[in-house]
C-alpha cells in the first residue's frame, strides 16, 4: 500500500480517439516545486503536440515516463508528493506505473469512439459525442478545421456535460457540398437543439446566426475568435490555406494559427493535406472564401455583430480570444456587445488548442452562470 499523499500525473486524453502519447521533453526535474497551471512536459500524439500543465501543486518526486516512449492514456508519467512521503512508497508507486506503461494499450481500448451521421438539409453531417450527464454542449469548428479541432477540450468537458463535436459541410467527413457557402446553410447543418454553442472563428459566426434564428434552443454562446465582429482579417492566410497543395506551401500557412508554431507537427500538416485532396474539398474551401471575405477585397464579409444585436441580450455571451491572434485581431473582442470577455496570453487563433485549460474554465463559468 503506497502513501495516499502521492498524486499521480497522468497522460492526458487529447481527443476521443487518442490511445497513446509520447513525452518529447520534460520541462520539470525531480525536486521541482510546481503550482497549478505550471508546465510539466511537452507531449506529442499522432495528431498534435502540446504542453501538459500541472493540475495539482506540490513537489515533483519521480519522473516515471521516459522521453520518447509511448504511454497509454491515463498512464502515470510522474509523481507529486510532499517531503514526508518515503522513498520506498514512491518507488513502489513508480514501479506500478512502469508496469502499466510497459503493458501498453489494453485490447478493450482499441475500438475508439463511435462517430455518427445525421442527415440535415440533404447533407450527411458527421459528429462525435461524449459524456452522459449535464447540459448539451455543441462544438463548432472554424474554416478548414473539423471535429478534431476540439481534441484538447472534448473529453475534459464531457466529464460534466454531454458534448458533441461536428464536422461542418465541406469539412472532415461530412458532405463536401456547401451550396453557395452561406452561413445560413451552415446553420442548418448544426441541427442545434437546446445547447450551449461553442463556436470558433467561422464556427463562431455560425453559432451566432443559429442563436439569432432559434434563441429558444440556445442556452449560451461561447465564441472563440469569432468571425464577423470587425473588418480586419488575415485574408492572406485564408487564401493561402485554400490554395496550398504541398507540405512546403501549407506548413507556414498553418503556423500562423498559433502563437507557438512548434505545435504544427508533420502529422498535422499531413492530415490537412489528406483532407484537402478529397473530392469536393477544393471547391468547398474556395466557395467559403466568398462567405468570409468581401467581394474584391480583404475585409470580412460576415456581420456577426448585427446578428448578435438582433438577439437583444436573450442569450448570455462569452468571447474568448488569444492575444497573439494573427488571423482575426483580438481587439475585436470589444465589438462583441454585452459579452463576458477573456483575452488569453500566449495563444493565437487556436486558443482552445494552445491554452485549453483557460478556455475550458471560461466555458464552464458561462455554463454555470446561465
Amino acid at each position: 500500500m503506497t502513501d495516499d499523499r502521492i498524486v499521480a500525473v497522468t497522460m492526458p486524453k487529447w481527443g476521443l480517439s487518442m490511445q497513446l502519447g509520447k513525452i518529447t521533453s520534460w520541462i520539470v526535474t525531480e525536486g521541482d516545486e510546481v503550482s497549478v497551471g505550471d508546465e510539466l512536459a511537452d507531449i506529442e500524439t499522432d495528431k498534435i503536440a502540446g504542453t501538459l500543465e500541472a493540475a495539482d501543486a506540490g513537489t515533483v518526486r519521480r519522473l516515471v515516463a521516459r522521453v520518447g516512449e509511448d504511454v497509454p492514456v491515463s498512464g502515470t508519467i510522474a509523481l507529486i508528493a510532499p517531503a514526508g512521503v518515503s522513498d520506498a512508497d514512491l518507488d513502489a508507486a513508480a514501479a506500478q506505473a512502469r508496469a502499466v506503461i510497459e503493458a501498453g494499450v489494453p485490447d478493450e481500448a482499441a475500438a475508439g469512439p463511435e462517430v455518427r451521421t445525421a442527415e440535415v438539409g440533404g447533407r450527411q453531417i458527421r459528429y462525435a459525442g461524449a459524456g452522459q450527464d449535464g447540459d448539451v454542449v455543441l462544438l463548432v469548428h472554424g474554416y478548414g478545421g473539423d471535429r478534431n479541432s476540439w481534441l484538447f477540450l472534448h473529453e475534459p468537458l464531457a466529464a460534466r456535460h454531454r458534448v458533441y463535436a461536428l464536422d461542418l459541410p465541406g469539412h472532415g467527413t461530412s458532405s463536401k457540398d456547401v451550396g453557395d457557402g452561406s452561413v445560413s446553410l451552415l446553420v442548418d447543418a448544426d441541427g442545434v437543439e437546446r445547447a450551449h454553442l461553442v463556436g470558433h472563428s467561422l464556427g463562431g459566426a455560425v453559432a451566432v446566426a443559429a442563436a439569432a434564428r432559434h434563441p429558444e434552443r440556445v442556452h449560451s454562446l461561447i465564441l472563440i475568435a469569432p468571425a464577423g465582429f470587425g473588418p480586419e482579417i488575415n485574408a492572406g492566410y485564408l487564401r493561402g490555406f485554400a490554395d496550398a497543395q504541398t507540405r512546403r506551401e501549407l506548413k507556414p500557412v498553418v503556423g500562423q494559427l498559433f502563437a507557438d508554431e512548434s505545435l504544427v507537427t508533420r502529422q498535422v500538416v499531413d492530415d490537412l493535406l489528406a483532407y484537402k485532396r478529397l473530392d469536393g474539398v477544393d471547391v468547398a474551401l474556395h466557395t467559403l472564401l466568398g462567405t468570409l471575405l468581401a467581394e474584391g477585397g480583404d475585409a470580412q464579409r460576415i456581420d456577426s455583430a448585427a446578428a448578435l444585436a438582433a438577439l437583444g441580450g436573450a442569450v448570455p455571451v462569452t468571447v474568448v480570444w488569444g492575444r497573439a491572434d494573427r488571423i482575426i485581431p483580438a481587439g475585436q473582442a470589444g465589438s462583441v456587445a454585452g459579452a463576458a470577455s477573456y483575452v488569453i496570453d500566449g495563444a493565437g487563433h487556436m486558443a482552445h488548442m494552445e491554452r485549453p485549460a483557460e478556455v475550458q474554465a471560461a466555458i464552464e463559468e458561462t455554463i454555470a452562470g446561465r
